[in-house]
């Protein structure tokens, strides 16, 4: 780790007139900042230490619910107003990390961390994303977490978090800031697929903060579930989550959602598959329709080839089990 300055402002507008430059980073819960500076990976010169802003609170508001970016993982999967109206959300918060990063991990810094590839972790290795232009040595290597969908010939790594994932379904909306002024980004619009510039892994531009994510009124507090699969029941990244959720009408689905992670460099979602599934009765047959349309384009690199036939069968498991209304178990480690 290389030496870095410091600061720790008390205003959002002081946070921003610090924000220019390539080598500055934000510094919130540093579940996973401090582990790429540790490693080499990340190198800023400045870090401005955002935990004094006032961004951490949880509000209602007419359009449904402010989550501000400082909230913790563990504070927002339990909060009542989340475990009520989203328990999507707060099934996957729970599906991620371990308690005690939840208890260090932010909101803002859940959107931004950066992808587990091995490759992009070990300096000693070629990267696109950690060293543009390099090239990509997980290709022809290791690929058993690697991406089966949107990857590019520049980069195969996958987005790690389970926040995301259920954000990306629920239709959420990033509010940042810049020292010009604010905006909005759409959830499925904030991360990025690799294409040619693997190293941006959002669409945020320089000197921007994440302040919030708002989550819309839609509730989806019945027939939801999230539905992680990974090497060992603790403590680790997903080689396929889903995340769905659906009403039911008469017998029959509408609003549909689904979001898929562990298989892309961003949180999957594929508005066309929801759309095949919405005004039809919830059959497992149309479950694998809408699996196999998902998954039409899906390329393996060899070690991770299982994985598309892991992804079609948790696609289908998951849509069955947000059709009964019975949630996959964050203590009851059995798939229901």
């Amino acid at each position: 780790m290389r030496r870095f300055s410091y600061s720790r402002p008390t205003e959002v507008s002081e946070a921003l007139a610090e924000a220019g430059g390539e080598d500055v980073r934000f510094l919130a819960g540093g579940t996973n900042l401090v582990d790429l500076m540790k490693e080499n990976v990340e190198r800023p010169q400045h870090l401005v230490d955002i935990t004094r802003l006032p961004l951490d609170r949880i509000e209602e508001i007419q359009s449904g619910l402010k989550i501000g970016a400082l909230v913790l993982n563990s504070d927002l999967a339990h909060d009542p107003k989340v475990e009520n109206r989203y328990p999507l959300l707060s099934l996957a918060l729970l599906n991620g990390a371990s308690p005690q990063l939840r208890n260090s991990a932010t909101t803002g810094g859940n959107l931004l961390q950066r992808t587990r590839c091995y490759y992009f972790y070990d300096v000693a290795t070629a990267c696109n994303k950690r060293d543009p232009g390099a090239g990509c040595q997980a290709i022809g290597g290791l690929t058993r977490l690697h991406a089966i969908l949107g990857a590019s010939p520049h980069c195969i790594a996958t987005h790690p978090s389970d926040m995301c994932v259920a954000m990306a379904a629920l239709d959420a909306v990033v509010h940042v800031e810049s020292a010009t002024g604010t905006r909005t980004i759409p959830f499925e619009d904030f991360h990025r697929l690799p294409g040619d510039t693997p190293q941006r892994d959002t669409t945020l531009e320089p000197g921007e903060l994440v302040t919030a994510v708002e989550l819309p009124a839609t509730r989806f507090d019945r027939h939801y579930t999230y539905l992680k699969l990974r090497d060992r029941q603790s403590y680790a990244f997903a080689l396929v989550s889903v995340a769905a959720a659906m009403r039911l009408e008469d017998g029959v689905m509408t609003d549909v959602r689904l979001a898929l992670g562990g298989v892309a460099h961003k949180p999957w979602r594929d508005r066309d598959a929801e759309a095949l599934l919405s005004g039809k009765a919830p059959e497992r047959a149309l479950f694998s329709k809408a699996a196999e349309a998902i998954l039409a384009d899906a390329q393996g690199q060899g070690a991770n080839d299982f994985k598309i036939e892991l992804a079609r069968r948790a696609i289908v498991r998951g849509l069955d089990q947000a059709a009964r209304g019975t949630p996959q178990s964050v203590t009851d480690k059995r798939i229901a």
